[in-house]
Order: structure tokens, then sequence, then C-alpha cells
């Protein structure tokens, strides 16, 4: 994070301003991807009119970066309506989107409204891996189209590559169709459960012994030695920080008006149908008590020698029971960073085969480990 940008957040988070949105415009999608956390049935999506609106009520509150993603984005038939407005309110805006409908027309519409970044998502540089992963076949090679003429306007596009089960070992493939496409990339090992709470989903997340292999690999961390450092432990400033920005400097908006602290956090705050965004943002009293969580208010992880660099996503915690709690994802991912245990996940392991033992087997035969412990998590 550059200097200037975290002297925005600063501001923001001491001003009380909501500095980033994210805005799904409809759940509706031309993919049906395995992993995906939403229903894509239309229940009622705002219309053109009510969320320009919207985007007037969040410029005026000070929204300054805008993320809009679906869904597919290009399903509604007003989304370069949408987005054209969205640039005159002069947000800086980062699109999600497949790519699937975009033709020279939509890139070319992209670029001249200057957009700052399109996220366009890759499971696999094989086609039969990701086609079945998307559930559509030749949906890779449009991407890759898609990507490439927006490479070709010179708009700066990021590769994103979720892990799972099925693609686990084909992120340097996709690294490198990366590098080939002049992308940025990305992975992210994480499968999140749906937002309705269902976690049947969570059978997709790569087990152990990948998470490891992700978060010591030296092309993709940087610095493995720093990287994979034993926690500090917890300090005095470590206790009063924040868990992260949800609901601090940013939120998120569904089609339907619904307003949580993140797309990971489906912690129900208010809808922009019954209340201006402003209202809710300042008042809401679901947004008010995510803020008022410190790390010290977290009995087991203001306890836990990972308290201070646990990429604890509040979010997860909620979905699995307790905002406060721990989040036994997050406590898999500095595990498999650091090869020590929390104590959360101790005491989830306890009752199966002890944590040395997978971590001896894990160094010593990877391969057979990854088939033995291929078990959700």
């Amino acid at each position: 994070m550059s200097g200037l940008v975290q002297e925005m957040v600063g501001k923001a988070l001491k001003l009380g301003i909501p500095l980033s949105v994210q805005l799904d415009l409809t759940y509706r999608c031309n993919e049906r991807c395995i992993h995906c956390y939403l229903d894509h049935h239309d229940h009622g999506e705002m219309s053109t009119p009510e969320i320009k609106d919207l985007l007037d009520q969040m410029a005026d509150a000070g929204v300054f970066y805008l993320t809009i993603s679906g869904g597919e984005i290009l399903m509604r038939r007003d989304f370069f309506e949408i987005l054209e407005h969205a640039r005159a309110r002069t947000f800086c805006i980062k699109l999600k989107t497949n790519g699937v409908l975009i033709r020279k027309k939509q890139a070319q519409l992209i670029h001249s409204l200057g957009v700052e970044s399109v996220q366009v998502s890759i499971y696999s540089h094989r086609p039969e891996v990701h086609d079945a992963i998307t559930k559509m076949p030749g949906s890779l090679r449009q991407s890759i189209d898609a990507i490439r003429l927006l490479r070709g306007h010179g708009i700066h596009v990021i590769i994103a590559n979720v892990l799972m089960v099925h693609n686990a070992q084909d992120y340097a493939g996709v690294k490198a169709l990366a590098a080939e496409l002049d992308a940025q990339f990305v992975v992210d090992p994480t499968i999140t459960p749906m937002m309705d709470g269902d976690r049947s989903i969570l059978s997709l997340n790569v087990d152990e012994a990948a998470l490891r292999e992700v978060f010591q690999n030296e092309a993709l961390v940087g610095n493995v030695e720093e990287f994979c450092a034993p926690p500090p432990g917890v300090d005095e400033d470590a206790l009063n920080s924040l868990p992260c920005s949800a609901g601090h400097t940013a939120c998120y908006v569904s089609p339907y008006g619904d307003v949580y602290p993140c797309v990971q956090f489906p912690l129900p705050s208010g809808n922009v149908r019954h209340t201006k965004f402003v209202d809710i943002w300042r008042h809401s009293p679901q947004l008010n008590e995510v803020r008022s969580i410190r790390l010290r208010d977290m009995p087991t992880c203001s306890q836990c020698t990972h308290g201070a660099t646990c990429t604890r996503c509040p979010g997860l915690a909620f979905l699995e029971g307790n905002m406060r709690g721990p989040s036994y994802q997050d406590c898999e991912k500095s595990y498999a960073r650091t090869g020590i245990p929390s104590e959360n996940l101790k005491k989830r392991k306890a009752s199966s085969r002890p944590l040395q033992l997978i971590q001896i087997c894990a160094e010593a035969v990877p391969v057979q480990v990854a088939e033995k412990t291929t078990s959700g998590i």
C-alpha cells in the first residue's frame, strides 16, 4: 500500500468515511461455477434509477473506490449506463467480470470510461479444468479473448486464481498464462461459504499440503523466510488493532439494496431502498457493533500466538457462528504459513491425527499426504 493510500485510509477511518464500496449489480450469471457462494435467481434487483441514486448517495458520503461486481455485470443491459454514471461521479472504479460477454465494442467502452482495473477469474490454464469448474464449455477461451482485448486497449487486468481441489496444481500454469497476457496474477486459496450460510461447498477447499505448498512458494509470496516467520505474539498495539476494514472504511451492497460489512460478512445492516446509504453507514446498530470490536475483545484470538499476524476474516468467523471468535479457515492458513498451530486449531484437530505427525509426513512425502488428507476445511 502506497503512502498516499495509507494516508487516505487513515483519514477515512478517523472521519468515519466509507472509502471503499463493493456494489453487486446482479447475482445472475452465464457461468455456474461449482464454488460460487451466490443464489443466481433474480429476487428483485434494483432498477437503473435506484442504482444511479445510490451512486449519488455514495459519492456524497465520500466513497472513492467503487468495485462493481456480480454475478456477471454484463448480464445487465444497463451496465454501461450505470458505469457511465459512476464515472461521472468520479469514483475510482474496479470491475469484476468473467469476460465472456466482452467484445471489441465493450472493451473500447470500458477503456473510454477510464476504469482503473478489470478482474477476471481464471481457474486453470487447461480448458478441461477451467470449463468444468465454470460448467460452461469454451469459457476459458472466451475469457482469454476478453483479456487480450482489454490489454489491447491498455486496461489493467487482474487474473484471479481461486484454488480448490479441482485445480490445486494449476496455479503455476495460470501464473504463466497471466505473464503471457501481460496481466497481474493473484491467487486465493479460500472457498467462501454461501451467503445463506450453507457450508457444503467448503469441501472444495484444498488440503493442508496444498496450502503449505502455496504459502512456501517464493514466486507467489516473495521472501518465504520472512513470510513464514514464526508469529511474534500479541502486544498492546495488536490488542487495540482492528480486525479488518469491513464496516470501518468499507462495506458491501447487494443487488437488492442490502448493506453488509463486506461481501464475505453477510450480517444484514440495512437496506438502501428504505434508508439513505449515509444513515445506514453512520447509524446501523450492526455496523456499529462490528466497529466496536478490537482484537482484545476476541477471547480466543487475543490469547493466540498468531493474533498479531493472522489474516483472520471476521466474516468467515461470523459464518462459523461468532464474529468475535476465530475462523478455522484462517487458522489453517496461519498453520500452513508458519508450521505453528493456533490454540483453536489444536482443539479442532485433537480428535483426529496429531498435527506434528501431519507436519512431519507433509515434509517427507507431500504427494501421499495430499492424497490422504483431502477432507474439506
